[in-house]
C-alpha cells in the first residue's frame, strides 16, 4: 500500500487558514474544506500557535529559521570572519618581531 506524501505548507499559509477559522461565521471545518485540509490540521496548527508562539512556525529540526535571527547569523558569521583575519595577522606579526628581536 503506497503512503501518500506529506504536503509541506508554509508559515504563511498556516496563519492564515487558523486566522480564517476563526472568524466570526467561519468553522476550522468549512475553511479546511475550501482550502482543500483535513480540519484536523487547522486545529493542530491553532494548537500549535497557542502553545508555542510565533517561533513554533519558524523552527525545524531545532533550527530557528525567522529572518530576524538567520540576520543575525548572517552579521555574527561576517564579525567572526573578521576577527579571524585580524588575529592571524597579529599571530604572525607577533611571530615576526620575536624572530627580529634576538
Amino acid at each position: 500500500m503506497a503512503r501518500k506524501k506529506t504536503q509541506a505548507y508554509t508559515e504563511e499559509f498556516r496563519r492564515e487558514a487558523v486566522k480564517r477559522a476563526d472568524k466570526d461565521g467561519n468553522t476550522a471545518a468549512s475553511v479546511a474544506r475550501e482550502l482543500g485540509i483535513h480540519p484536523g490540521q487547522i486545529y493542530n496548527w491553532r494548537r500549535q500557535f497557542n502553545r508555542l508562539s510565533d517561533k513554533q512556525f519558524n523552527t525545524m529540526g531545532g533550527v530557528d529559521y525567522s529572518k530576524k535571527e538567520s540576520e543575525e547569523i548572517r552579521k555574527l558569521k561576517r564579525e567572526k570572519a573578521a576577527l579571524e583575519k585580524e588575529l592571524e595577522f597579529v599571530k604572525k606579526a607577533a611571530a615576526y618581531f620575536a624572530n627580529h628581536q634576538e
